[in-house]
């Protein structure tokens, strides 16, 4: 069954921002959420600069046996990654058109928000969960 597990932003600098679970994942504490999101940061840059593409953006799917992890790349370098279930459908669309909306809607929209510091909204928070859940509903995983 398709499933999304988690949501992590990383700013253009490499720093974590924003994390959210949305399927209880087997021991993970912020000290390995913010040892993913840098390690993250760093190969992206690297795959960026050793790519033979021209143009190259970066890494975005990494394929393991038990998850998939997308990651989206703003044009500000803000990275979006998304944990999944394996062979989970659309979710480059899901991050690129539905996350990546309601990010720019309720979190830089945002007058308190200052750019590249953690997200703290509860309005992001709340309309994620909702879309997060519909998809869910969608697939069936949680009636």
């Amino acid at each position: 069954m398709p499933a999304i597990y988690a949501l992590y932003v990383i700013n253009k600098s490499g720093g974590l921002i924003y994390n959210k679970e949305f399927v209880v994942m087997a021991s993970n504490n912020l000290n390995d959420t913010l040892r993913l999101a840098s390690i993250w940061h760093s190969l992206h840059a690297i795959a960026t600069q050793l790519s033979p593409v021209l143009g190259c953006t970066g890494i975005e799917l990494l394929k393991a046996d038990t998850f998939d992890l997308h990651c989206f790349q703003t044009l500000t370098g803000t990275k979006m990654i998304m944990v999944t279930e394996p062979a989970t459908p659309d979710v480059d669309i899901l991050l690129r058109d539905t996350i990546y909306d309601l990010y720019c809607d309720f979190v830089l929209k945002n007058p308190f928000y200052e750019v590249e510091m953690p997200i703290r909204c509860e309005l992001f928070d709340s309309n994620l969960f909702n879309t997060i859940n519909g998809v869910h509903r969608r697939w069936g995983l949680f009636n």
